[in-house]
């Protein structure tokens, strides 16, 4: 059985190594010939894709799906099906994971299966199946399936050992390839692998996805886990910066210095950072010392708003005040911050945003990205906007943070674009900003990425 799995093209700035494909891959390679296909870091249009098939000779092909690849994913099955009808499709991912009935339906034919939620476990079985072994699809969690005239789908399953799921097939991903265009756009050192401590998340923030994914219960990788598979990244493919991706690294404070101080006896040439940010309430002065140690540089935050009306909509759990506090005691500890805004949320106001833009400046930050509000679906804001009729101005083609896919009553697209210019502009053109983000220029190859994405954010969308 061979088995492609593909991150499909799209208009993302980051270039960087799916960890999700990485793990579904170590699952099945003992029952498969598995290959991973990033088709953004390879730079591989559509048009390129029936070539990539009769190449690789796939029995199954499986794409990774955002929102913003239902047109890419939904071209792509058909010129796989193209090639050969008998080549079995399947999507997983965020989307099939909010609506998967819907996904089933929108994909039409050409597509066989869907998975929702971590589906380890789950595409494991169906290889199995696809093997010849008798198993019932019922069995299968999270899996989505036709019967007859009607779609089935099972509920999710997440794995409560998580290193029983072993470490991604980094000898598949090489992350020592990929290009100067990871999470956070600036960093230390190179090369980088992004890594994964934890799973779930049990807050509530109304705007974000995750727990579709994987779940509200927060489960950790044991320590000695993550150690061993920062070891072979740094002696296997000379990492030498890591990024933690996860969506709470912080929560449990016991868990992260434990690791922190296991990373620190083990005294690697390494440099760290949070591109996906932690939680301001999370933070006190045993663990940022010891991030400090470890060799973290750089964390990143999820401030989203400068209106405490707002950020109790969002379900955020945080004050301007308590913002405002927070930073100034991250920064006494020699930490560079990064911030996150969420422009054009639900109900926001030409003020509200404005309110973001001045406590954005306020703020002791480094570097600021400001994005405008997507409904990605499945959750609160979204369903709520559903119930009140309020998504027929969703641009699902524009589906990306830059594009102002979505804009609130009371303002236009194009006035929400104009602020989120001015945001950047505001923000990045102070002397001592640009000077100190011009410094962290690597290399031509990184500077030019970074005049990519800020023509795409800032000036193109």
């Amino acid at each position: 059985m061979r088995v492609l799995l593909v991150k499909p093209y799209n208009l993302s700035d980051h270039i960087q190594p799916s960890l999700g494909l990485g793990y579904l891959a170590t699952a099945i390679k003992d029952k498969s010939e598995v290959s991973i296909l990033d088709c953004i870091k390879e730079n591989l249009k559509i048009n390129q894709l029936a070539k990539i098939i009769q190449k690789y000779k796939p029995d199954v092909v499986g794409f990774q799906c955002y929102t913003f690849d239902l047109n890419s994913v939904k071209n792509s099955l058909s010129i796989i099906k193209g090639v050969n009808k008998m080549i079995v499709t399947v999507v997983g991912g965020p989307h099939p994971s909010a609506l998967p009935m819907q996904t089933m339906k929108y994909f039409g034919n050409d597509l066989d299966f869907a998975f929702k939620g971590e589906s380890e476990k789950s595409l494991s079985l169906f290889i199995e199946f696809l093997n010849g072994k008798k198993i019932n699809f019922r069995d299968i969690p999270g899996f989505v399936w036709r019967e007859k005239d009607s779609i089935k789908e099972n509920e999710c399953y997440f794995e409560v050992n998580i290193d029983s799921l072993g470490m991604p097939s980094w000898e598949l991903i090489h992350p020592e390839n990929y290009p100067e265009s990871q999470h956070g756009a600036f960093y230390k050192n190179f090369p980088i692998a992004p890594i994964m401590l934890t799973r779930g998340c049990p807050y509530q923030c109304t705007f974000c996805a995750g727990k579709l994914i994987s779940g509200t219960k927060l489960r950790k990788r044991s320590v000695s886990s993550v150690i061993d598979e920062m070891n072979l990244l740094y002696s296997n493919y000379g990492i030498r910066e890591f990024h933690i991706v996860d969506d709470n690294f912080t929560f449990d404070t016991n868990y992260a210095k434990t690791f922190l101080r296991r990373l620190i006896d083990k005294n690697l040439d390494i440099s760290l950072a949070t591109p996906n940010g932690i939680r301001l309430d999370t933070l006190d002065k045993e663990l940022l010392t010891l991030m400090k140690q470890s060799g973290l540089y750089l964390i990143s935050l999820g401030i989203e708003s400068g209106s405490d009306d707002v950020l109790r909509s969002m379900k955020k759990s945080l004050n301007v005040k308590k913002i405002k506090e927070s930073i100034s005691f991250i920064r006494s500890f020699g930490f560079d911050i990064a911030g996150f805004f969420i422009l054009g949320f639900p109900g926001e106001t030409k003020e509200n945003i404005l309110s973001t833009i001045r406590l954005s400046l306020e703020l002791d930050l480094v570097r600021a990205n400001y994005f405008t509000y997507l409904p990605f679906p499945g959750t609160e804001s979204y369903n709520r906007l559903m119930e009140n009729n309020e998504l027929h101005q969703v641009d699902w083609d524009r589906f990306y943070f830059m594009n102002a896919a979505y804009t609130p009553k009371g303002l236009t697209r194009e006035e929400l674009k104009g602020l989120q210019r001015l945001a950047f502009f505001k923000f990045y053109f102070r002397p001592k900003i640009l000077w100190k983000n011009i410094i962290g220029i690597k290399s031509l190859r990184h500077f030019k990425y970074l005049l990519k994405r800020f023509f795409r954010w800032v000036i193109v969308s």
